[in-house]
């Protein structure tokens, strides 16, 4: 694949993790991998520990000039210096949201396996789209996302879109021709090494 066409990273955060192991983990795979965003996916909703954890990662996704966007709290996003917020309700006002938190926030919206989703989202101003899952999953309600909404959305939206969910090496080679990112997290976050396993995963690429 050429470099023109090579999909970017977008790494996700476990939903659990211990701060202090997967600050370093998460180094390691920063300073091995061009990675084109970070997203604070925690599942806590503490917000004492979301803020540590923000505040951890934002300085070490900073220092290595990675942007960072946190899950849906908008408001904690502006507090810690985030760089914007990925959305998994897009009946939230995206305009309204891109009002409060001013023309150089990142927006992005999760929109499942719903081609109309994704347009209602892109149209109201979403500086990227994410579907999935891409792969077979067990959650939910096991629906993945057609390959066919992919070959569509890159031939006629401008707006990138983010390809994520129970990736394989074989669903990277497929899905790279027709995608802007790869969301990866959990394909990587529970192996040995995780900046060996995003390599592996990565390999169709080139």
């Amino acid at each position: 694949m050429v470099e023109a066409e090579r999909p970017q990273i977008y790494l996700i955060t476990p939903p659990v993790f211990e701060l202090g192991s997967f600050t370093e983990q998460l180094k390691s795979v920063l300073d091995t991998h061009e990675i084109a965003c970070l997203r604070l996916s925690l599942a806590e909703r503490d917000e004492d520990s979301l803020s540590r954890a923000g505040d951890a990662l934002r300085e070490v996704a900073h220092a290595r000039d990675v942007p960072i966007v946190v899950e849906n709290h908008v408001l904690l996003a502006g507090r810690l210096g985030l760089d914007g917020v990925h959305l998994t309700d897009t009946r939230k006002s995206i305009r309204k949201m891109r009002d409060e938190m001013g023309a150089d926030a990142i927006i992005g919206a999760f929109c499942g396996v719903t081609r109309h989703d994704g347009m209602n989202a892109a149209e109201a101003g979403a500086d990227y789209i994410s579907f999935g899952p891409v792969g077979d999953s067990t959650l939910g309600d096991g629906s993945s996302v057609d390959f066919e909404l992919f070959e569509w959305w890159s031939a006629m939206i401008e707006v990138p879109v983010v390809a994520e969910g129970a990736l394989t090496v074989e669903l990277v080679e497929k899905y790279g021709p027709v995608t802007d990112f790869f969301g990866i997290g959990s394909e990587i976050w529970a192996t040995e090494n995780a900046s060996d396993a995003l390599k592996a995963l990565l390999q169709p690429l080139g």
